[in-house]
């Protein structure tokens, strides 16, 4: 009854997302104590300890709240297997008494709050079923999850993402989570932050239905919930319905309307924790969504007139990535790169959204471009595209002009090898060291090209890219070999992907024992090249050199740009279906070098991956969808280009 009511008043509104200001588009200290004490009450209700936090839009966090003993909030890192990449890991245990409860709970609302927007409210639950091996989860022989490899993003590493020193977009401690229990909040419609909760001990997938992390996260949510129309289960990819919760308010042990303030509830039930890098303690209002303190405003400049942009500022309300020229000789202009920018915009406002409400809306997506040495160029956003997409746009343009580059070998060859952690009552130790070369001489005996990577001959999209990273090759066909790029079978799983996670994992691993309270220091920006010792544990900082300075990203969206035979840079598009992503960059590169007179191209067509047929596969270039675009019925936008 109390559910019904609720939708009445208020699950159905839907608001213009130009926010101007209105001090009620964001969350109160009054709200966030609100939710807290809802998601409490229902945890109390169900007999369990959790720790739960809430964020704003851009991902400041606004308060953790810890149940119980710290000591008795051990996690575990898990979802199917054990003991490859970040599986396995459990804190804290006797020889690391440090928690990473609150960083899980964290993790889960920034997730939340960074996929939703006000064209869809998606859920931890819809992250996991689109990062799997499969489309759905456990249905063989269907392709890989349409965000396959978003879960590695977003990570404190990132030289882009923020540190709660500054304005948004804030960095995540784990990247983005597929664990049931996190949600996005809004208020009369309009996307306010998240709310994370942890407490069966167990962080990975969440694969049964009656998970108590989302009873405990999904109370929270009452009179700041989703509106029904833009949920997860109301829209549909590749003809399959997203899945937001199995739960509604009348599975709830509680009726949260009616929960105790956060003030009355027992001090021996828990508390209010500080989190080292994120949470000072007390509890904070959160930013205004599109005014300068979130970190992101409209191009008031006018660098893209009439198309409705927004870009990042700094606290000074300074542009933090107008377009730049590269840094070499033979790399883009800032003419060129503002050429590709407003391409890309001027597509992205033409073309239909796969994943928002209303059907028919138009794509909300940010757009990076980046040069050869993974130098930003610039960045610029349409209006209300989620958060998580000007991380991973960016991360695609990186890994495009890397691995389409012809000194991406040479790079992966030298960096230190990646290591994976046991953590015991007895000792954390280094349990394997995985060199990356490795994957560097599996790619060449798979394609069969003792060159590749090391003579630019290949123009590497970042469709083709994920190709060489899926766990069967070709995709979502069982029992097949996995592509170059990934763990094999037995060793695969979200938390567990290969190389991307393995250019990475040492990075990660510092800042989350950091943020613990390991004796150490955090990571500095820059996702690669970290070294990790043990006895004692430390670590050196990254390499200087930010070719891939937020990591690497495997699902489409990413493609190089020529001049002549030559790679120059790259264009990188996140926020929509990823058919649309891979079309506005492939298109922004097509129709920015018609403005230009062809001083730049996309890549050569006999030099684009999908000349290449391993296994007598074709590799994908990029793939367009069909009548996209808003204004006109063509059918077939990239064919001939």
């Amino acid at each position: 009854m109390l559910a019904s009511a609720f939708v009445a008043c208020s699950g159905n509104k839907r608001v213009a997302d130009d926010v101007r200001g209105d001090p009620n588009a964001s969350l109160s200290v009054a709200d966030v104590q609100k939710v807290l004490a809802q998601g409490i009450a229902e945890a109390l209700a169900r007999g369990t300890d959790a720790t739960l936090a809430v964020v704003d839009r851009v991902g400041n966090v606004l308060a953790v709240y810890r149940m119980g003993d710290k000591e008795n909030r051990r996690i575990t890192l898990a979802t199917r297997i054990e003991g490859a990449g970040l599986e396995g890991i459990r804190l804290p245990v006797a020889a690391a008494r440090v928690n990473i409860d609150d960083q899980a709970a964290i993790t889960k609302a920034v997730t939340a709050a960074y996929l939703s927007s006000e064209g869809n409210a998606f859920s931890t639950r819809t992250a996991s079923q689109i990062v799997q091996e499969h489309f759905n989860p456990q249905e063989k022989r269907s392709p890989a999850g349409p965000l396959f490899g978003v879960q590695f993003s977003q990570l404190a590493c990132s030289d882009l993402m923020r540190s709660s020193s500054e304005v948004g977009p804030q960095r995540s401690p784990l990247g983005l989570s597929g664990d049931p229990g996190g949600f996005p909040l809004y208020k009369d419609g309009v996307p306010v932050g998240g709310v994370g909760a942890i407490a069966d001990g167990r962080y990975g997938l969440g694969i049964d239905d009656g998970d108590v992390d989302e009873a405990i996260a999904y109370a929270a949510t009452f009179g700041f919930a989703a509106p029904i129309d833009r949920r997860a289960d109301r829209i549909t990819a590749d003809g399959k319905t997203l899945r937001f919760s199995y739960l509604g308010f009348s599975d709830l042990f509680t009726t949260p309307a009616v929960a105790p303030a956060l003030a009355s509830v027992a001090a021996a039930t828990g508390g209010l924790v500080a989190v080292t890098g994120y949470f000072d303690g007390i509890p904070r209002a959160g930013t205004i969504f599109g005014q300068p303190g979130s970190g992101i405003r409209p191009d008031r400049e006018g660098t893209f007139p009439g198309e409705d942009a927004f870009v990042l500022v700094d606290a000074r309300d300074v542009p933090r990535f107008p377009p730049r020229s590269g840094t070499a000789n033979t790399t883009l202009s800032q003419a060129e790169v503002q050429a590709l920018l407003r391409s890309a915009l001027a597509v992205a406002n033409r073309t239909r959204a796969q994943i928002r409400r209303p059907l028919g809306a138009q794509a909300r997506v940010t757009i990076s471009v980046s040069d050869t040495e993974g130098e930003i160029l610039g960045v610029v956003r349409t209006r209300d595209a989620p958060v998580f997409g000007i991380d991973v746009s960016l991360q695609k343009a990186r890994s495009a002009a890397f691995l389409s580059s012809s000194r991406a070998a040479a790079f992966l060859e030298s960096l230190p090898d990646a290591k994976y952690l046991q953590t015991t009552d007895q000792e954390v130790r280094v349990s394997r060291s995985i060199a990356l070369g490795s994957y560097l001489g599996a790619t060449r005996a798979f394609l069969g090209d003792q060159a590749a990577f090391a003579d630019g001959r290949v123009a590497y999209s970042a469709r083709a890219i994920g190709n060489l990273a899926r766990p069967f090759f070709p995709d979502g066909i069982d029992g097949e070999s996995p592509g170059p790029f990934s763990k094999p079978a037995g060793e695969w799983s979200v938390l567990s992907t290969g190389l991307q996670l393995d250019l990475s994992i040492n990075a990660i691993l510092q800042h989350v024992l950091f943020v613990a309270g390991a004796t150490m220091a955090d990571v500095t920006p820059g996702c690669t090249g970290v070294d990790l010792s043990v006895n004692p544990l430390g670590f050196t900082p990254p390499v200087k050199d930010v070719r891939l300075g937020n990591g690497l990203q495997i699902f489409p969206g990413g493609v190089p740009v020529y001049r002549g035979g030559t790679v120059v840079g790259a264009v990188g598009v996140s926020g929509d279906g990823v058919d649309q992503d891979d079309m506005i960059a492939f298109l922004g590169v097509h129709e920015a070098s018609a403005a230009l007179g062809g001083s730049i191209t996309n890549a050569p067509p006999d030099r684009r991956a999908d000349v290449l047929s391993p296994r007598g596969v074709r590799l994908r270039y990029v793939q367009c969808p069909q009548a996209p675009f808003r204004d006109n019925h063509d059918q077939r936008p990239c064919a001939g280009k």
